[in-house]
C-alpha cells in the first residue's frame, strides 16, 4: 500500500514540476520529472511524518529541494554536460547548480506542495 500512495505522490509531483518548468522556461528536461518526483515524495514524507510549525515545514522543503537540485546539478549538468539549467550569473549561487534565488523560490513553492500532499492524505484510502 505504501508503495502505491508514493507511487502516486512521485507521479503527481514529476508532472508537476515538468508543468512548472515548461511554464517557467518554455522546456524541460526528462532528469526534471523524476527530480520533481522524488522531491514531492519527500515532501509528502515531511508532512506526513513530521509534527511542526508549517514555517518550518517549508524551510525544511525548501533545503530538501535544494540539496536535491544541487545533486542531480552535479550529476546532470557537471559530470554529463546536459546544460539543464546553470544558475553561474545569478548571485550567491554554488557551481552554478544552485542559487539562494531560486531556494527562496523552493520555499514558496512548498505552500502548494504541502496542500497537494494534504489532499493526497486525505482523499486517498491510505492508513
Amino acid at each position: 500500500m505504501k508503495l502505491f500512495e508514493y507511487g502516486l505522490v512521485f507521479g503527481v509531483g514529476a508532472v508537476a514540476y515538468t508543468l512548472i518548468e515548461i511554464l517557467w522556461r518554455g522546456y524541460t528536461h526528462w532528469s526534471m520529472s523524476l527530480t520533481g518526483g522524488f522531491c514531492l515524495s519527500l515532501l509528502y514524507f515531511v508532512n506526513t511524518h513530521l509534527s511542526v510549525n508549517f514555517a518550518l515545514k517549508c524551510i525544511i522543503g525548501a533545503l530538501i529541494i535544494t540539496a536535491v537540485e544541487f545533486v542531480v546539478g552535479c550529476i546532470v549538468n557537471l559530470t554529463f554536460h546536459k546544460g539543464v539549467w546553470d544558475y553561474s550569473s545569478i548571485r550567491f549561487n554554488l557551481l552554478g547548480q544552485i542559487c539562494l534565488r531560486f531556494s527562496m523560490m523552493w520555499f514558496a513553492l512548498c505552500i502548494p506542495a504541502y496542500f497537494i500532499c494534504d489532499l493526497i492524505k486525505k482523499y486517498l484510502p491510505f492508513p
